[in-house]
């Protein structure tokens, strides 16, 4: 077995997309979010969990959102996850953070962005896209001075901030591991207040000015063996 990979502080989390095969082995998918979600792992008390969505369109039928400490368990669940018969079609891998805008708060407010609850009660709805701030010749979010891109965070945050209750949004850090630099997951109440959501803080200048993003998707929360029955793997 390779040695545990941990992060200093905080979650990996792998989203895996994948399409249905008829020759999916279903045993082994359950068996995979067994193991992934079993209890009592060494690492504990950030146990490895797993939450699955149904998608809708042509880019995926399931999206896997696996997250625990250890990178090489999360690993071990890609494998089991392929072995079943299951096309990853696309991935995404980043770290839960706390943002360094966001330092000074207390452990209260930065536990769950490093150590979140997944998913949220009453919250089906579900999106995923990636992103990163732009660093064009005219509009570069990195040349900016600290105080400015803090100002412009803070502005981007209250707008958020008034969807509490309607969408719970878990922002992950990815510079140097994925093609982005942040993955973003939105849970909703509906799926019509993620489009709210995404709509309206695009008007932040923070988005409007140095936002880039990747592929959107989309879909809702389900159990993993509705999960199964819903893509048509298993009845």
């Amino acid at each position: 077995m390779i040695e545990a990979l941990t992060p200093t502080e905080g979650l990996g989390v792998l989203h895996l997309f994948c399409k249905a095969a008829p020759d999916v082995d279903t045993d082994k998918v359950l068996v995979a979010q067994r193991v992934l979600g079993a209890a009592g792992h060494e690492l504990e008390p950030n146990a490895h969990k797993l939450v699955t969505a149904v998608l809708l369109g042509h880019k995926a039928d399931l999206c896997f959102l696996a997250y625990g400490p250890d990178l090489v368990r999360l690993r071990a669940f890609q494998t089991d996850i392929e072995a079943s018969g299951l096309m990853v079609v696309d991935s995404y891998l980043s770290l839960t953070e706390v943002s360094e805008y966001a330092k000074g708060m207390p452990p209260e407010r930065t536990r769950p962005r490093l150590y979140p609850e997944l998913p949220p009660e009453g919250k089906r709805a579900f999106c995923f896209y990636p992103m990163s701030k732009r660093r064009g010749e005219a509009d570069n979010w990195f040349a900016l001075p600290y105080e400015e891109r803090e100002r412009l965070m803070y502005a981007h945050g209250a707008t958020g901030r008034g969807f509490a209750g309607r969408v719970l949004q878990l922002i992950t850090g990815s510079t140097g591991i994925d093609d982005y630099e942040w993955g973003v997951t939105l849970f909703a109440v509906h799926p019509d207040d993620l489009k709210d959501c995404v709509y309206t803080m695009r008007y932040d200048e923070a988005s409007a000015r140095f936002a880039e993003f990747g592929q959107f998707y989309t879909g809702m929360v389900a159990s993993l063996s509705d999960a199964l029955v819903a893509v048509g793997i298993r009845s």
